[in-house]
């Protein structure tokens, strides 16, 4: 999508669209060989990346493309808006993060062992703050090809936000930390620089009228409905997120389900409904025929949404009542407690199977349209 909407700002080709297909084959490669490697029980990374080290060089090398082919498509950076700065710093970071979480092959990083988990940790937060970028900034383009309001993305508030989403893409991840017997001050400046997301959340809700107008003209349109989902999402979310940063409450959080309740909220509530946003934008500009699919596809985006809630709630309550447990001055067996918990992963089950069918409502017409489209073509 990035790709797709570079095209549109900058009214050109790609620089070239050979590069785009040897990025794409090399991630198909990548996938179905990490799959394989799963499959097989041949393991060798770390965590989050299980797969051997020797994937992590082709997913560099896509990256590495991608980063070519976008910088070389642009003509000039004078005046772009906040979006391409977006994109830009979403694929260096995500370049740079990601080689940060492989510095564990070296043997004088790996021998460090408080050093080796704060720079996996940090890489690994800073690394979502680098897709968030890319996602982030195909919505502000959507949202303002929707409005046709081309002044918002150059506008000084748009770059205050893209700087302190920069802030915190760099520095956030030391609330990972706070276990960690690292140096006071590191904890000090991650906690300072997770509070300035209180000014993303404060915009949210003096802006909170303004959305409902905006809402109002546009709820006819299936993208702005799925971007309306994620900006609720995005409330939910950093609101969890600014109590987990919290030293006296991470203590609690930490280790716990409500770690992934938080990241649960922000893949698939804010991150997912973005990238069917635009996919579904993709598709209203290409092919004709999404109207007969509008029905369901609502019915999808209902359906995912309080799915997705019930969900989330069920892994706050886990993640409570782990924390509870985990904090007792007596406690009873680990075994004890998770089955306590099982009535929570039973809700979490059923509300799973039911995002699932919300989400494909969702993607299914829109793969349907789009394999009709290519073969009309």
């Amino acid at each position: 999508m990035v790709l797709s909407y570079l095209r549109s700002v900058t009214g050109k080709k790609l620089y070239s669209f050979k590069l785009a297909y040897i990025h794409l084959l090399v991630f198909i490669i990548s996938t179905l060989g990490i799959y394989f490697a799963y499959i097989s029980g041949n393991f060798g990374g770390r965590e989050y990346w299980e797969f051997p080290p020797f994937f992590a060089v082709l997913i560099i090398a896509g990256w590495i493309l991608f980063l070519i082919n976008f910088i070389s498509s642009l003509s000039s950076f004078r005046n772009q808006p906040v979006y391409i700065w977006m994109w830009m710093t979403g694929i260096i970071f995500f370049l740079f993060t990601y080689l940060e979480s492989y510095l564990w092959v070296i043997p004088y990083f790996r021998k460090n062992l408080i050093g080796d988990l704060l720079i996996q940790w940090k890489s690994n937060g800073s690394m979502v703050g680098s897709w968030n970028m890319l996602i982030y900034g195909s919505s502000i383009f959507l949202m303002e090809k929707i409005s046709g309001n081309k002044e918002t993305s150059q506008s000084s508030i748009a770059f205050i936000l893209y700087f302190t989403g920069l802030f915190n893409l760099m520095f956030n991840w030391g609330h990972h930390i706070y276990t960690l017997p690292t140096a006071p001050y590191v904890q000090y400046i991650s906690y300072a620089v997770s509070m300035t997301e209180l000014f993303i959340i404060g915009r949210i809700i003096f802006n909170w009228k303004k959305t409902l107008d905006t809402a109002q003209k546009n709820l006819h349109i299936l993208s702005y409905r799925l971007l309306l989902s994620a900006d609720i999402w995005v409330f939910l979310t950093l609101a969890l997120a600014i109590l987990m940063s919290i030293p006296g409450i991470n203590v609690y959080t930490h280790g716990t389900h409500i770690t992934v309740a938080h990241t649960m909220g922000a893949t698939i509530g804010i991150n997912s409904f973005i990238l069917l946003a635009t996919i579904t934008d993709n598709s209203e500009d290409n092919c004709s025929n999404l109207l007969h699919y509008h029905k369901i596809i609502n019915k999808g985006i209902w359906i995912s949404n309080i799915s997705l809630l019930i969900f989330w709630c069920s892994l706050i309550g886990a993640g409570i009542k782990k924390a509870i447990w985990q904090t007792a001055e007596v406690q009873n067996s680990f075994s004890m407690m998770m089955q306590e918990l099982k009535p929570y992963f039973i809700v979490f089950m059923a509300a799973g199977i039911s995002l699932a069918i919300g989400l494909f409502c969702i993607i299914f017409p829109l793969m349907k349209m789009k394999i009709s489209c290519i073969f009309k073509k």
